[in-house]
């Protein structure tokens, strides 16, 4: 157990993570680890794209972090968490085995979770909204080829920063606050969508996709995007007393790494 697990747990009664992209070299597989071991809940919904069949396609890239992040999940599933995994367009192989389970896994095309406090919200991985997706795939391809480029500057970008004791960044994120079409394009997305949950007469939807962690009412319905863990390493958690909340990752384990510092476990209790 390390110092942070021991110093403060994190424990929820619902997480949900999306846009995991196992397999993409771009996949910050380490940091999810972390969150996975340091967080415990009751439910974890795995919101689409967590395994990359896409990037696999192009060449086996499969290092232990991403191996150790299935393995996490599994031990949740193994201990009493109840796991959903709700494929999305780059995993979408599994869609061909809807209604079955694996391992403690339960594989759902869409979910409505309640909440403690009584609010119900459509659980989807969101990429039947994207008409980039449905109407040209081609175009999807061609997107996803830039992104890895995009993200292949990022990485040698962010060793650096590392070395130099900088916080992470994404070079994707920045792109996407700043150039116009990717920012009406999120805006866009986020209004379908909390259309469509109007039509279900839920009162939100949770989904992923986009790559753009997000949480907020539209027009009455509550839009939570979990968001991902490639370029903003986020998660969204349902608090017991049904709160919802964005986690960003990256700063919270900064926020614990300096209490564990403070606060150091004695090695008799960390053995």
């Amino acid at each position: 157990m390390s110092q942070v697990e021991a110093l403060r747990p994190l424990k929820y009664r619902t997480i949900w993570i999306s846009d995991v992209h196992l397999g993409f070299h771009g996949c910050q597989a380490e940091f999810l680890l972390d969150f996975l071991r340091t967080t415990a809940c009751r439910q974890l919904y795995l919101v689409g794209d967590i395994i990359d069949l896409w990037a696999l396609r192009k060449g086996l890239y499969w290092p232990g972090p991403h191996q150790q992040v299935m393995q996490a999940v599994l031990e949740k599933a193994r201990h009493g968490t109840q796991v959903t995994y709700i494929p999305g367009n780059h995993d979408e192989l599994l869609r061909g085995h809807l209604g079955e389970e694996f391992a403690g896994v339960a594989i759902r095309d869409e979910v409505v979770h309640t909440t403690i406090d009584g609010r119900r919200l459509l659980v989807l991985h969101g990429d039947k909204f994207d008409q980039v997706v449905q109407k040209g795939p081609w175009l999807a391809h061609i997107g996803a080829t830039l992104y890895d480029l995009i993200l292949g500057i990022s990485q040698p970008v962010n060793r650096i920063r590392r070395r130099l004791g900088l916080r992470y960044w994404s070079l994707a994120a920045f792109l996407k606050h700043k150039v116009k079409n990717a920012v009406n394009y999120i805006g866009n997305f986020e209004h379908i969508v909390a259309t469509e949950a109007r039509k279900h007469r839920v009162d939100g939807m949770v989904c992923g996709h986009i790559h753009h962690a997000e949480m907020r009412a539209i027009d009455g319905v509550d839009y939570c995007n979990c968001g991902d863990w490639v370029e903003s390493c986020t998660a969204l958690v349902e608090h017991h007393d049904g709160r919802m909340e964005l986690l960003r990752w990256t700063e919270i384990r900064e926020v614990l790494g300096r209490e564990a510092a403070k606060h150091p476990t004695p090695l008799a209790e960390a053995a």
